[in-house]
């Protein structure tokens, strides 16, 4: 299958029926929200998705993505590289769809008023979800150190004299 546009909306309907696939790439700076979490800003996305209806006759959308993303490293601050691929399977629902028969391992994703989903968007929402919560190197790798860091030298403070000194002498007095 030769590379192709990854269109930013598609009508779910019409591309199931003709059982449409793309194997493309969508570059990184299309996608603002993945732009906030990351920290490059260039980089290219690539997506597979195959478009066709299941044994109830419902819309179902199978895509794949992968990528190379850097973020911080939530223990040592540096840069941490992380391979990114995800497998998603969803379903597109309307006002009208009974989600009683919807099926468990399939994700929602809802329709615009046009009748259609923003591929963009969905790849996004996926693709952040890939990155883990904290993302931390290995142990092994990792330069974190466990001695505490300090950035200046503190004075030492001066005694004072704890005001409640006073009310340990009253109650001795009394």
């Amino acid at each position: 299958m030769q590379k192709v546009k990854i269109p930013i909306t598609l009508h779910p309907g019409k591309a199931a029926q003709h059982r449409l696939s793309y194997d493309g790439i969508v570059p990184l700076e299309k996608l603002t929200r993945l732009e906030k979490v990351v920290q490059e800003e260039v980089g290219e996305i690539a997506v597979k998705i195959h478009c066709k209806n299941d044994d109830q006759g419902l819309v179902v959308i199978r895509g794949n993505l992968s990528t190379h993303v850097t973020v911080t490293c939530q223990r040592c601050n540096g840069d941490l590289g992380l391979d990114l691929v995800q497998d998603f399977v969803c379903s597109p629902v309307g006002e009208d769809t009974d989600l009683d028969i919807f099926p468990e391992d399939y994700d929602e994703v809802a329709l615009d008023e046009n009748g259609e989903i923003n591929v963009f968007d969905l790849i996004e929402d996926e693709l952040i979800l890939a990155i883990p919560l904290v993302a931390t190197h290995n142990e092994a790798s990792c330069s974190y150190s466990a001695k505490p860091a300090s950035f200046g030298v503190l004075k030492a403070e001066d005694d004072k004299p704890n005001p409640f000194d006073i009310l340990k002498q009253l109650k001795k007095d009394s």
